[in-house]
């Protein structure tokens, strides 16, 4: 089986309006290289409100960069305020959508079943999820880690495709880590992205698990991308707060320099 292609996303959760976000992009496209995106994927996720602007750009200026949503809801259409379709984000052109992203389960309730609902809808549109797993700081220091992230795995991949494990990425996060500064260390991630891979090889077997792509997000910074990269079991980062600045995004992204 080919080698799995790395997947570098940026998440800017609620940053930015939509005149911010063009600005953003265009300096992006500015620091970065051609060589840059080679051999490796690109994501940008902005807010609903910019998910159009930022697709024009990368149009208009043929940047090679893929278009990523936060979240989604599970139903095409009705009666649900507030709440955005796979359908609506496919008419723009995003490849990307993030399911079960830690804030989702913390603050929105966001279980299992919700996440796996969503991706079963992103993917019956043919998006590819981006599917969230990460245990908090009190289950870690309780011995329980592998456990949760693994329970989450098998709840939010219940009854999923999983026939072509490119069109499918899991990204793990440990809570305590988001938006705190701390990050797991290269061995820390290393052994809980590994953990995933054993349970994707358990459920799936070896061709899925060797096949599908696992990410690690938690204060991504260019200071330690090079680190994280380097492991075995590490095939991409979710980057939160570092992907809002152009120069600090376009590091991560250019770290094979």
């Amino acid at each position: 089986m080919a080698a799995r292609t790395p997947i570098i996303a940026g998440n800017w959760k609620m940053h930015r309006d939509h005149l911010e976000a063009i600005q953003l992009v265009q300096k992006l496209a500015y620091h970065l290289e051609e060589d840059d995106y080679e051999g490796q994927e690109v994501v940008l996720c902005p807010p609903f409100v910019s998910l159009r602007s930022v697709q024009t750009i990368l149009q208009s200026d043929r940047l090679p960069m893929q278009l990523g949503a936060q979240t989604c809801y599970d139903q095409d259409e009705g009666a649900f305020t507030g709440e955005i379709s796979v359908p609506m984000l496919e008419r723009l052109d995003v490849t990307y959508v993030l399911a079960g992203h830690s804030e989702r389960r913390e603050l929105f309730g966001e279980t299992d079943e919700v996440v796996n609902a969503k991706t079963a809808a992103i993917q019956r549109h043919g998006l590819r999820p981006i599917v969230c797993v990460g245990e908090s700081l009190e289950q870690r220091e309780a011995g329980q880690a592998v456990e949760v992230v693994t329970e989450q795995l098998r709840g939010s991949l219940a009854g999923i495709d999983v026939s072509d494990p490119e069109a499918l990425v899991v990204a793990y996060e440990p809570v305590w880590a988001i938006g705190t500064g701390r990050t797991a260390t290269p061995d820390d991630a290393q052994e809980m992205c590994a953990a995933v891979r054993a349970e994707l090889r358990s459920l799936y077997g070896e061709d899925t698990a060797t096949g599908m792509r696992v990410q690690y997000g938690g204060s991504v910074k260019p200071g330690n991308i090079r680190a994280l990269m380097a492991e075995a079991d590490i095939d991409g980062a979710l980057v939160g707060g570092a992907s809002l600045s152009s120069e600090d995004f376009a590091l991560i992204v250019g770290h094979r320099r």
